[in-house]
């Protein structure tokens, strides 16, 4: 949508979370998905998640779109059978034009948090069937590798738009880090307190890297959430938006790596040709975030102030990745392109997990500081990344055009994983 879903915290599928005396919950099916949708839309009209909308104050929402009017392949008669769409968009080909492809380990070891609001309540059977279809490993609770929390301790209402953002998040991280496991936290509403509340969650319960995609317009005082990406040896990944040019939080956060988007021009076999920046890749000098260290050392054109996003990915829907969801987004299911910065957000903390699985493999801690790190490496060798030089999310001047170097739109551009990944291990 534009999809087109200390340092050393042992992760946390043990009795303490499993028994009834767990702090968290875990989730129960739902009787009716569609129903529960359905009155979520009704009765929560802040929380409820658009396309396109804007959070109202307080809140976030997930950056996504869809590209058509709906599904590209609608749910099988025998879902058990799932088949994938006909795309070349397969997590194979993504994987192949980042380069992820040439590094051997995938993430094992490591845990990726998705952080969301609402609950999804078909999404470790929505997630088996994407690696059905795709040949994936399979990635269930029974082996350790999926597990679901509910950050308030009960099951939040079920929400159509944020469980495609869920499946699109969860899927996509599996797709490009198939050896990690994948802990995913549904915050009981989409409030800042409630979604601050689920990375605290994630944090407590090994994650290594959390990938958050959502976001609201930035506004004085959000650094008063900048405490809950603190943790040593975690990465944050934020979405930059959706909406074109603009700076959203928690990507104007200097404590957060923000993804931005482009739109990927790659072959039928995944080989890459191009990219150039999406028009609605949230990006601009934040008013209210003071500049990183690392964006001090690079450094950028407007000094002293926070500029987003860091880095960039795939995002524009006509170039989308395909999702597989059950429960119902305006009354439809199955399989959808989507893209957006909520794609870039899971496939960058992918990126993330496999250097620290390849750091924790060499005795390293884990990655620190992620978003200092980034500019760092691009300093030492820019051919860590792609750079991106043409388009733009806006029509501001400068701010709003992709640019060699570092610009407002794309940050220091996609990742070139074959050689960006052992910078990070070695960094």
């Amino acid at each position: 949508m534009r999809f087109l879903q200390s340092s050393t915290v042992a992760f946390a599928l043990t009795a303490s979370i499993i028994s009834l005396n767990s702090a968290y919950a875990l989730p129960q099916q739902a009787s009716s998905v569609a129903q529960q949708a359905a009155d979520e839309q009704a009765n929560d009209p802040v929380g409820h998640a658009r396309e396109g909308m804007t959070a109202p104050p307080g809140h976030a929402r997930p950056p996504f779109r869809i590209h058509g009017n709906g599904p590209i392949a609608p749910i099988s008669a025998t879902p058990q059978a799932v088949t994938a769409p006909n795309t070349s968009r397969t997590p194979a080909n993504v994987r192949h034009t980042y380069g992820f492809d040439k590094i051997a380990n995938q993430g094992a070891g490591q845990t990726i948090a998705i952080v969301d609001a609402y609950d999804d309540p078909n999404i470790e059977s929505d997630l088996n069937s994407f690696s059905q279809a795709y040949g994936l490993p399979s990635c269930v609770s029974s082996t350790g590798c999926f597990t679901k929390l509910y950050a308030a301790g009960s099951q939040p209402a079920v929400d159509g738009g944020w469980s495609l953002e869920i499946a699109l998040d969860v899927q996509w991280a599996h797709a490009i880090a198939p050896q990690a496991r994948i802990l995913l936290v549904e915050a009981k509403s989409s409030s800042m307190t409630d979604l601050m509340a689920a990375v605290d969650v994630a944090v407590k319960n090994g994650a290594s890297v959390v990938s958050m995609s959502f976001g609201g317009p930035e506004f004085s005082g959000q650094s008063y959430y900048d405490s809950h990406f603190s943790a040593t040896g975690v990465t944050f990944v934020a979405a930059s938006g959706d909406s074109g040019h603009g700076v959203d939080y928690p990507a104007a956060s200097r404590m957060t790596v923000s993804a931005g988007g482009t739109t990927l021009n790659a072959d039928a076999y995944g080989n890459y040709i191009s990219e150039a920046a999406w028009n609605g890749s949230g990006g601009g000098v934040s008013s209210y975030s003071s500049e990183p260290s690392g964006q001090t050392y690079w450094p950028l054109p407007y000094a002293s102030h926070r500029g987003v996003p860091d880095v960039s990915y795939n995002a524009d829907p006509a170039s989308g990745v395909p999702v597989y969801t059950s429960v119902p987004y305006n009354g439809q299911t199955g399989w959808f392109q989507m893209g957006g910065t909520s794609a870039a957000a899971p496939q960058w903390a992918a990126l993330f997990a496999i250097v620290n699985a390849q750091r924790t493999a060499a005795g390293k801690a884990r990655l620190a500081s992620a978003y200092n790190a980034l500019y760092t490496v691009g300093k030492s060798s820019y051919a860590n990344y792609r750079d991106v030089t043409s388009g733009s999310n806006g029509s501001c001047g400068a701010v709003c055009q992709a640019a060699g170097s570092y610009d407002y739109v794309t940050g220091l551009g996609s990742p070139n994983a074959g050689s960006l990944v052992p910078a990070l291990v070695n960094y």
